[in-house]
Order: C-alpha cells, then sequence, then structure tokens
C-alpha cells in the first residue's frame, strides 16, 4: 500500500552525527529491480551519503549532511523514470513592504526541507510553494515567521489581494490621525516659507511627533527589528533609522537648550538658531503610512478579475429530490442531481439541460456578449446567467472540477507566478538596502567630515534612507501582471502562466491548426449544383432521404435546409448502401445519393444538363471537398451535385488581417490534403501554407520555425496538436477544444474566436509595456533621488513624500491595463 505523501520527514541519522535522513515518496515501483534502479540513481547524486528503499511503503530514505540535496534527488529518480510526488500550498503572507522582503520570503521557505520551488509576490501577498510530497504547512508558517514576517493557509473561499483595513492602525484611521498630530508642526514650515515667523515652542513639537513616531510608526520598528534579527533589512529598516535619526537629533538639541536655559523662549525649531526635526520624522511616517495606505487600495483593485469571477458563485441551488424542490447550500449539491434555474438566476453548476429553453449569459467566462441559446442536451456552465425560461439541468460538475474554478485557479496562477523580467529586480533587491545603508553612512561622514556640519550631514543620510524605499520595485512587475491577466480573463483570455504573458509580446510568427480552429470543425453543406433550375426541390429530396440518419453529413443537409427554411416531405424504403451511400423513395420517386463509386455503380451518365457538373466535380474535390450526387434510381439520371466542407470561422480572416497588421507572419500547419488547406488559406489570408502534416511532426515543424530565429506561437484544439503547443514559444489552445491541448498550452482562448489570438498578443504586449514602464519609474526614482538626498538638495520631508508617491504611480500606472478592451489593435499604444 502507498505511503502517504506527507511521509516526507527528516530524522536523525545513527551512521553520520552530521548527516540526517530524509524520507522521499516514490512513485511507479512495481518490483525489486525498480527498487535497485531507484537506488543506483539516488547514490549517484552528489551530498547523498546513503540510500535505502523501501517497496512496500514506495518510500526512499535518503542520508545526507543537507536538505539541499532532495532537488536533485528527485531529479535523479525522474531520470530513472520513476516519478516524486510534487504538490503544492499558498499562504497568505502578511507584513511585507518591499522587494526585500520578498526575497527573504522565497529564501526561508525554499530553505525548508522538502521545498522545491517559491514564488512569493507583493502585490498579492501570497506565498505559492511546491514541495516534494504533501506541504508540512506548519514548517513552512514557521520559516516564514523566523524570518520575520506571519502567514497562514490561503483557503478556497479567501477573497485575492491584500487585506484592507484589518484593523484600526492599517486602515483609513491609522493615517489620518498622525495626519492630524503632524499638520501643526508643517505650519511653520509652510508660513516661514510665505515670510511668516510664527514658531512653536519645543515641548509641543516633542508632545505632538512622539505619538506619531512611536505608536503610528512603531510597525516599522517591529518589521525592521525581525529583518534586522534575519540577517537582512528592508523599507522599514530604512524608514525606522531615518526617522529615530530626524526624532533623536531634535531630543539633542532640546536636551542642549534645556541645559542653555532656553526652553522657555520656545520657537517653531527652538531658539536662537537652533533647529529641531520632530516634523520631518512626524511627517515621513505619516507620508509613508499614507502611501501604503493608497497602495494597499490600489493593489486590491487589481485583483478585481479574481474577485468578480469568486463572485459568480451562487451559494446555494434549488435541487429537484423525490418530486420536491429544495434550496440547499452549494456544497451539498453532488454530480447527477437535478437542478431548477428559475428565469433570471445564475446557474449554480455545470450541467447538461434535461428540460426547457433559455438563453445564458456567459459574458463574465468567455467575454461573448451576446446570449447563447440553450436548449435540451446543451451543456451549461456554472455562474452564467439564465436568461428568459425555466431550465432542469443535471450536475456534471461541481467545486473544484468546474469551468469556473478551473479558470479561477489558472487566472491565480498567472497572477501569482514572476515574470522572467523579475529575476533581475530579485537580484538589485537582495542587495539593495544593505548598499542604501552604506550611501546614507557615506552621506554622514562626508558632510560631517567635509563640511563639519554633523546636523546636516545627518538630515541628508535621513533623506537618503527615506528616499530609498525599494517598495516600486517590488510592485512593478506583480501589478502590472494581475491587471494584464485580469484584463485578458474578462476578455476571454486566460494566461496560464507569466512566462507566457511575457514571451507572447515578441511572437512574430503565428502557425494555425486549421480544422477546429480556424474551421468550424464539422462539415457544412457549401454547394449544390442541379442539373435542372429547382435547387429547392433537391434540397428537399436530400433532407428527406437523411432526415432520420445521425451522420455529420446528413446533419449537414438537415441544419442547410433549415436554414432555408425547406420541411422535408416523408421518405419511405430508406436503406444505407454501406461505403456508398444512402437510398429510399421520396413522392413516388426512387432516389439514390453517395459517392463517385455509387454513381458508377447505377451507370447514371454525366449528359445533357448534368454535363457540366463533371467539371463543377473535378474543381470542388481539388479545393478538398467532399462530393456526393443525388440521382434519380429510375431514370438513371443525375438530378444534382452536393458538396461538403469545413466552413470557416467568422472571426479568421480578421484575426490573420490583424496579426499582418502588426508585423506577423501566419502559417498553417494542417493534416489535411493539400488542395482543402490550400482553400482555407487563401480564403482566409495564411502567408504559408504546410499540408498534410502528421500529428507527429507538428512538433517539428514548430521547431524548425523557431531554428529560423522566430518567436512561435502555436494555436490549436485537438490531443493532436498538444505537442505542438508545448514546442512553441507559446501555445494557444481553444477551449472548445480538448483538455490535453489547453493543458499544454499557456494562453487558453475562451471562446473559439481566432480573432482571439491578436487580442492575446495585444494585452501581453500592454502588459509587457506596464512592465517596463513601472520599472524604469522605479528604478527612476532612486537613480535621481538618492544622489539629490546624498548632495543635501532633499529633505527628508520631501524624501518621504518621493517615496510614497513611487508606489502609488507604480500601482496606478498598473491599473490603466484595467482600461484594455479586445476590439483594440496590437500596435496601439497605451
Amino acid at each position: 500500500m502507498s505511503a502517504p505523501a506527507s511521509s516526507l520527514s527528516s530524522v536523525p541519522s545513527h551512521g553520520d552525527a552530521a548527516a540526517s535522513e530524509w524520507r522521499l515518496p516514490i512513485e511507479g515501483m512495481t518490483c525489486a529491480s525498480c527498487v535497485r534502479r531507484v537506488e543506483n540513481a539516488l547514490a549517484k547524486v552528489p551530498g547523498v551519503l546513503g540510500v535505502s528503499v523501501n517497496l512496500a511503503t514506495e518510500e526512499a530514505t535518503v542520508q545526507a549532511d543537507s536538505a539541499a540535496v532532495l532537488p536533485a534527488a528527485a531529479e535523479a529518480v525522474t531520470a530513472a523514470g520513476y516519478a516524486v510526488p510534487r504538490q503544492e500550498i499558498e499562504l497568505s503572507v502578511h507584513d511585507m513592504t518591499c522587494a526585500s522582503c520578498v526575497t527573504r520570503v522565497e529564501k526561508a521557505l525554499r530553505a525548508v526541507p522538502g521545498v522545491v520551488d517559491a514564488q512569493v509576490n507583493l502585490a498579492t501577498e501570497r506565498a505559492h510553494v511546491a514541495t516534494l510530497g504533501a506541504p508540512d504547512a506548519d514548517a513552512l508558517i514557521a520559516a516564514v515567521s523566523r524570518a520575520g514576517y506571519a502567514a497562514q493557509p490561503v483557503t478556497e473561499a479567501e477573497a485575492p489581494g491584500p487585506a484592507i483595513g484589518r484593523d484600526f492602525w492599517s486602515g483609513p484611521w491609522g493615517v489620518a490621525v498622525p495626519a492630524a498630530l503632524s499638520l501643526p508642526l508643517v505650519v511653520p514650515m509652510v508660513l516661514g516659507w510665505l515670510g511668516v515667523d510664527w514658531m512653536m515652542p519645543a515641548v509641543w513639537q516633542w508632545l505632538l511627533a512622539t505619538p506619531v513616531q512611536f505608536i503610528f510608526g512603531w510597525r516599522f520598528y517591529r518589521a525592521g527589528w525581525k529583518a534586522l534579527r534575519a540577517g537582512a533589512g528592508n523599507m522599514d529598516l530604512l524608514v525606522a533609522l531615518g526617522t529615530s535619526a530626524a526624532y533623536g537629533l531634535s531630543l539633542w538639541q532640546m536636551w542642549q537648550m534645556w541645559h542653555s536655559g532656553g526652553m522657555g523662549q520656545g520657537g517653531a525649531h527652538g531658539h536662537a538658531g537652533v533647529h529641531l526635526y520632530f516634523e520631518s520624522a512626524a511627517v515621513v511616517i505619516t507620508l509613508v503610512r499614507l502611501g501604503k495606505w493608497l497602495e494597499y487600495r490600489a493593489k486590491r483593485q487589481t485583483a478585481d478579475a479574481i474577485r468578480a469571477l469568486a463572485a459568480l458563485r451562487p451559494d446555494s441551488a434549488r435541487v429537484r429530490r423525490g418530486g420536491t424542490e429544495t434550496v440547499v447550500p452549494l456544497a451539498q449539491v453532488r454530480v447527477g442531481d437535478d437542478v431548477v434555474v428559475l428565469p433570471g438566476e445564475r446557474i449554480p453548476v455545470d450541467a447538461q439541460v434535461l428540460e426547457g429553453d433559455s438563453h445564458a449569459d456567459e459574458s463574465m467566462l468567455t467575454g461573448e456578449s451576446l446570449p447563447v441559446p440553450k436548449h435540451a442536451g446543451d451543456r451549461v456552465t456554472g455562474g452564467s446567467i439564465n436568461g428568459e425560461g425555466r431550465l432542469i439541468v443535471r450536475t456534471a460538475a461541481i467545486g473544484a472540477q468546474t469551468v469556473l474554478a478551473r479558470i479561477i485557479r489558472m487566472v491565480e496562477h498567472a497572477q501569482a507566478a514572476k515574470a522572467p523580467i523579475q529575476r533581475l529586480v530579485d537580484r538589485v533587491s537582495a542587495v539593495f538596502v544593505p548598499v542604501v545603508l552604506l550611501i546614507a553612512l557615506a552621506t554622514l561622514l562626508g558632510w560631517g567630515l567635509a563640511a563639519g556640519d554633523w546636523q546636516a550631514a545627518l538630515l541628508n543620510a535621513v533623506a537618503v534612507m527615506v528616499i530609498a524605499c525599494p517598495c516600486a520595485l517590488g510592485l512593478a512587475t506583480p501589478t502590472a501582471i494581475i491587471a494584464g491577466t485580469g484584463a485578458g480573463a474578462r476578455a476571454g483570455i486566460l494566461i496560464k502562466d507569466a512566462e507566457a504573458l511575457e514571451v507572447a509580446h515578441r511572437v512574430n510568427v503565428v502557425a494555425f491548426d486549421k480544422t477546429g480552429t480556424l474551421t468550424v470543425g464539422q462539415p457544412e453543406m457549401v454547394a449544390l449544383l442541379c442539373a435542372d433550375a429547382d435547387g429547392d426541390r433537391a434540397l428537399a429530396t436530400l433532407a428527406a432521404l437523411q432526415s432520420g440518419s445521425e451522420h455529420p453529413l446528413a446533419r449537414a443537409v438537415l441544419r442547410a435546409a433549415q436554414a432555408r427554411g425547406i420541411d422535408a416531405p416523408p421518405a419511405a424504403e430508406v436503406r444505407a448502401l454501406p461505403g456508398r451511400g444512402i437510398a429510399g423513395r421520396v413522392d413516388g420517386v426512387s432516389w439514390s445519393l453517395g459517392s463517385e463509386r455509387l454513381r458508377a455503380e447505377l451507370q447514371a451518365a454525366l449528359d445533357g444538363a448534368a454535363s457540366s457538373l463533371a467539371g463543377e466535380a473535378s474543381r470542388l474535390q481539388q479545393e478538398g471537398r467532399t462530393v456526393s450526387w443525388l440521382i434519380d434510381t429510375d431514370a438513371r439520371r443525375v438530378a444534382a451535385l452536393v458538396a461538403f466542407g469545413d466552413a470557416i470561422k467568422p472571426g479568421a480572416r480578421e484575426a490573420v488581417a490583424r496579426l499582418h497588421a502588426a508585423g506577423v507572419r501566419t502559417v498553417m500547419l494542417s493534416g489535411d490534403s493539400q488542395g482543402a488547406a490550400a482553400r482555407v488559406a487563401a480564403d482566409v489570408g495564411i502567408d504559408d501554407v504546410q499540408a498534410e502534416v502528421l500529428p507527429d511532426d507538428k512538433a517539428a515543424r514548430v521547431a524548425a520555425l523557431r531554428r529560423d530565429g522566430a518567436v512561435v506561437a502555436m494555436v490549436g484544439d485537438g490531443i493532436n496538436d498538444a505537442p505542438a503547443l508545448a514546442a512553441a514559444d507559446v501555445g494557444i489552445a481553444m477551449s472548445t477544444g480538448t483538455d490535453v491541448a489547453m493543458h499544454a498550452a499557456g494562453i487558453t482562448l475562451m471562446r473559439g474566436d481566432p480573432s482571439l489570438v491578436a487580442d492575446a498578443l495585444a494585452v501581453s504586449r500592454r502588459t509587457v509595456r506596464k512592465i517596463r514602464q513601472n520599472l524604469f519609474w522605479a528604478f527612476a526614482y532612486n537613480v535621481v533621488g538618492i544622489p539629490l538626498a546624498a548632495l543635501g538638495l532633499l529633505s527628508p520631508v520631501f524624501a518621504g513624500a518621493a517615496m510614497a508617491f513611487s508606489s502609488v504611480s507604480v500601482v496606478t500606472n498598473a491599473l490603466l491595463l484595467r482600461r484594455w478592451r479586445p476590439e483594440g489593435r496590437i500596435g496601439e499604444a497605451s
């Protein structure tokens, strides 16, 4: 029996005092030879001192001097042909303030035994952790706590995004009160700019500044101390050090004034030229708190798309059991239950319609604005809104298996993931705070030793520490990714990972599958050519012969007749002609419908009025059409030619035209004949056609395109497209296709509309543009601000304001992505 995945653990080793034993779950072993293979593979891993594999418990006990060997051990097991199960857990992490915090939390999580990857997102305050075996939530939370932060597992019902106003101190009152206390300290400074000399007694300055410094500023001391204990620095440490220096300098000046007997003479900053800087400390703390509060509000807006999707889940469902209808909590609905959905209600589950006719508004799921007709046998999606009719549906999926739940998971995964460009930010933030502290120390010593003005030296050093807070740096990328993926989700474009989002903006070749991607994927009657002029009569005869058949070509005939309002007359003696067609009597006349082979067997000549049909049949066959003949069996006369083909999707031409307008080359990879593929390519405007491509060869064709230096996106919908989707730089799958294709792709289009391909590239380009803009401004604030502060050209108050503004401006810039609409052209600027 398989051991539980939670068996991943560490126990003391008796063989080596310096080593520990790690139990690793293994999947796929069946016999003693498997055990030997796994043991041999693990023994070759550097750092492994001993190994023992137990077939019964499906565990490997690895002796090693460090948990750092576990990822390499897992890779060795995989290379040997077995699997080490990986699981994922998401944590909500509190008290992070900047990019340095993100780096430290990730480092702490990755140090936990069994963790193979950890990605922390500052904008959502979430940590996504992948582990070997079941995750040990307590160990992960303890690691985060040791790093100086708080964490807890994320529940499914928990709203995405950071928490705002969890208590008095982090809500709006936590900004309003210190602002009210700081305002009197700022008034004398403003009046001084206007030429009015008014001074506040030093004791009053101290009384106003102290609560701001130690009550509303306590969070900076607490978080800064935790960071210091963990051997690192962050924004809180910079703010705490900077404001404490200004506050401490003011206390020193007050003490000097008290000893000199000047306390009673007061003044805005003391007396006789003595300057107090309580206002600098208080205002900086107030501005930073204001900036963080505005930032929290803006960050939550970036997650609006996820919250809107989560809000689509109804709380209850009306279930029909034993002939009665009962409203029950959604959690009590089971697969197979019959659910009644009244007009205007939200459909609670994924289901199939049993009774009723209506329309469903699926715009929040697919981006399609028009209601979709729903009849018996059609599938409905949980979260969509029922229209005018009463429906009875049979539950097909609930909970995490519903389409809505999968969409939410996909978008959350993309928003939590890091784009490759974020690695640069991570490297910078790892050394940012120590470098800033060195620059502040150099500023202090430089001004103090060179000018002898230690008071100015200290203030300039404070300004350096305040302006350099790396908040904007940590928010630049994740906020843009959240806003971009949210905008895409609203348009029916689901971006599965941040890497696909970043790579898609560089795509210059799009390879399309044909069937089901550019075409509808089902046969349609595309031509009906008659030997005489009565086309409606011929179509009625065709519909009569096919009325009882489920063959795809028969359904195409019936759809064509229905579209032209033609009722099929009754048919008699209908019989299938295996491999050739069908025969029967309509209106007393014997008719046959079938292939060229059937026409030859019946010796129905193409002469007289039917002579022109031979050339048309040849032309249609060269275009890849399927040609059938309607024959008057008694007279052995060809009455009509009917041709079937796969209709082109309405958005296909627009999609290709938009890609060409953006400078993107288009290619078709199809398994169909050259004629069929060339016809579709010509109709939609595809640049290059590669026909008769076997499914196994599609991936090789995509790889060949990439070898030419192109960045390739592959668009497909079938199982046979999955290897090509995985081989491309970006795989784009139609949700109307198979689950296999969607799993292999980085982007899924919720509607089978090819024009969404251009929209997907558009939202990628907009998002990457926002990321670059944000990173530019985040770096620019520091590149410009730090030298100005070090040169004494920036006071601590203005440094605090600039630092707060930098974070808010970066998040606000990312929020502009929410205005993106899929109607825009790819090259539009934002």
